[in-house]
């Protein structure tokens, strides 16, 4: 198949298979009521990512010229490069401000800025020590740039000049380990900009729009075979295939085939047009459903003497059996102002939710503003008079005020009946502003309840490290949205994990190798169809044994297998980079929960500054080769960056190897868990798809952990 058409149909026939299947446009048309809902912290808005100028057109704007794209997958993690160059119209000099969103587990490698028509790649500093240097080169009139992190929610990228009536071009490459579940993986090129930073939005306005050339161009080696790729929400995308597991995506504003910002159907003509920056392109590519499952492994480690780092991938079988039926259901609402002009879709959803109850089922409807209050009186039977009765109410609510979401969320964590099962779904499109507001409280109070946590994200900007926090506290598991996400096979993947056993308590022992700082060092809770990845560094080579244990209920769970590291490896240096990130965020999430932490800080601004990584801590900054050496500043990060694009280059000139380590000793038996698969929608904790249509689209869901984790 050699057209997106062709695999859009492929795809619509594999999702009709699953079970409990809702019509797709009755769920499309649901989403696109409901799309601009976030889930917890994050708010899908229509901002983009673009050039930023001041709200009051102090200083114009400039313009995007020209906008491309290269991702290339293979061994499990991304590489992104984003080059794009921004033209003065005005008859003056001006800095030019391009934001975009943080996406998900990324390691900034490179910011790269042309300078006399030579590029010219940046080094990570101390943040502080970045923005000086970045300062005084502007004031002197001389070219500079820097890229900063702002928290959890984008990367400012700062150039200065940009020459009248000339352009400025720069390239951003990242790096990310991509997550498969299920046999499907897939990879978001972020754009929407996620609107959850009111402060900045009021003082910055956004020019989204690509004025010249935009293209986006993926290439997929997987040495699996991958049976289809898709693009839900760029119909328009040429998919082609030059192999079992060779694919390429190509998208641009250019020609018969250009990328409708109207959404023109796969083999409609679409008129050359601007591109705007307003929506996330995602790619799915799915996996055989007849692959094992298995341990691979990618190392690197250039020399004997030295430490190297690995990312291990297991994908277990589908041995996690369905969970009994049965619920209370408390949704705690979000009442305050932001809601005003989203409220009714919301409470439309809430009251879909009542209604496709089932007789013996209760809930519970809390509100919060800047106060929290209860709607009902106690658990409520789900009889039809109350269903009707309730519906009424909640639509009759009138949003206002600011957002205490702590006393929200405590309200409806209290009264929990230990004797049912009992989902808690809480709907709010924005961050905390009232009241209790730090991550490390939301923590005390996720561990005070014996309850497991799982968040929905929709949206960029969302606050990730908070749902992360939550997540692993609770031992629960997070899943990000996109709006241009395949919404039913989103809900599938979910489904299929609240509604089957999972793997607690899991941790991971290496033995016979000496491994060190595995990330993520707790690993939790396993569900149904996840795919662990976990990164380490390790000393010497040779066999191995890795022994994965848990309990599912009252049942020890034991995997075992054995394999050998590398005593060098030279194919994946960015392996490096990847390892260093995962071990500064689990550092961050420390700071975050526990509080400031001088030696934290300073162990996150030395992995950062010797990996080149642009953290909260640090950022990268381009100035011309002579201040680079005038001010001593080692060029580690160039000499890096020629270290990966050299092993790209070689490994672009040969097949993609399988990474699969344990065939001699397999660590898990059966087949890999997929939506389609024996059990996938079996008796499950959720009556119906609705519900998790719900909590998809605007919830997070807190479920005690003696009912869908096999603790009963």
């Amino acid at each position: 198949m050699n057209n997106a058409h062709e695999q859009g149909s492929q795809w619509r026939i594999y999702m009709f298979q699953a079970r409990y299947f809702v019509f797709s446009r009755t769920l499309a048309r649901l989403a696109h009521t409901i799309a601009f809902a976030a889930i917890l912290i994050g708010a899908a808005t229509a901002s983009a990512a673009g050039l930023l100028s001041p709200a009051d057109g102090a200083i114009p704007p400039l313009t995007i010229k020209d906008h491309h794209v290269n991702v290339l997958i293979q061994d499990e993690y991304a590489i992104t490069e984003v080059e794009q160059s921004f033209f003065n119209p005005h008859p003056t000099d001006l800095e030019a401000i391009y934001s975009f969103p943080i996406p998900e587990n990324a390691a900034v490698a490179e910011f790269t800025m042309w300078i006399d028509g030579k590029p010219i790649i940046g080094e990570v500093m101390k943040k502080e020590e970045a923005k000086n240097v970045y300062t005084k080169e502007k004031e002197a009139g001389r070219d500079a740039g820097l890229t900063e992190q702002d928290g959890h929610k984008t990367f400012d990228i700062s150039v200065y000049p940009v020459r009248a009536g000339k352009e400025t071009r720069i390239r951003i490459v990242y790096m990310q380990a991509l997550k498969t579940d299920h046999g499907v993986a897939s990879y978001l090129y972020p754009l929407e900009e996620g609107g959850v930073d009111e402060e900045k939005l009021r003082f910055w306005s956004t020019n989204p729009e690509v004025a010249g050339a935009f293209s986006f161009d993926l290439k997929l080696r997987s040495a699996s075979a991958v049976e289809a790729v898709r693009l839900p929400a760029h119909p328009a995308a040429i998919i082609t295939q030059a192999g079992p597991g060779e694919w390429g995506v190509h998208l641009d504003n250019q020609g018969p085939m250009a990328q409708s910002q109207e959404g023109a159907g796969a083999g409609k003509v679409a008129p050359a047009t601007s591109f705007r920056l307003d929506k996330d392109i995602v790619v799915y590519y799915r996996l055989p459903a007849s692959l094992p499952p298995s341990v691979s492994l990618v190392a690197y480690k250039p020399s004997p003497e030295k430490p190297g780092v690995f990312m291990m991938t297991l994908t277990p079988g589908d041995d996690l059996k369905p969970i009994p039926a049965g619920a209370d259901w408390i949704f705690v609402l979000d009442l305050s102002g932001s809601m005003e002009g989203k409220y009714g879709a919301l409470a439309e959803g809430v009251a879909q939710a009542i209604t496709r109850m089932r007789d013996g089922d209760r809930f519970r409807i809390i509100a919060f503003n800047q106060a929290a209050w209860e709607i009902t009186k106690g658990y409520t039977p789900a009889t039809e008079a109350n269903r009707r009765a309730y519906i009424d109410t909640v639509k009759a609510q009138t949003p206002g005020g600011s957002t205490n979401l702590f006393d929200g969320l405590t309200l409806g964590l209290t009264h929990l009946d230990a004797d049912r099962p009992c989902a808690i779904i809480l709907v709010t499109d924005g961050e905390a502003n009232v009241g209790e507001t730090s991550q490390r409280a939301f923590v005390e109070l996720a561990r005070k309840k014996d309850v497991r946590l799982y968040t929905f994200v929709m949206g960029n900007s969302a606050n990730r490290p908070l749902l992360e926090a939550l997540t692993e506290a609770s031992g629960g598991f997070s899943m990000a949205v996109s709006n241009s996400d395949d919404i039913i096979g989103k809900i599938l993947v979910a489904k299929s994990k609240v509604t089957h056993q999972a793997l607690n308590n899991a941790t991971l022992k290496i033995t016979g190798v000496k491994a060190a700082e595995l990330t993520p060092a707790k690993i939790g809770a396993v569900y149904r169809g996840q795919r662990l990845t976990l990164f380490g560094r390790y000393f010497g080579g040779g066999k191995a044994q890795v022994e994965l244990s848990g309990k599912v209920g009252a049942e020890a769970r034991s995997y075992k297998t054995a394999f050998d590291f590398p005593e060098t490896s030279a194919e994946n240096p960015e392996l490096e980079r990847l390892w260093a990130l995962a071990r500064i965020t689990e550092m961050k999430r420390e700071i975050d929960n526990f509080g400031p932490n001088p030696d934290l800080k300073t162990g996150i601004e030395d992995l950062a500054v010797e990996y080149g990584l642009v953290t909260d801590y640090t950022s990268m900054v381009v100035v011309g080769e002579e201040v680079f050496k005038k001010l001593g500043i080692d060029r580690k990060n160039l000499a890096r960056r020629d270290i990966e694009l050299a092993a790209a280059q070689s490994r672009s000139n040969s097949a993609p190897r399988d990474r699969r380590v344990d065939s001699a000793s397999p660590m898990f038996t059966g087949s890999q868990a997929s939506v389609n698969s024996s059990g996938a929608g079996g008796a499950g904790a959720v009556d119906g798809i609705y519900l998790l249509t719900l909590l998809f689209m605007a919830a997070l869901a807190l479920f005690k952990k003696g009912w869908n984790l096999g603790r009963v």
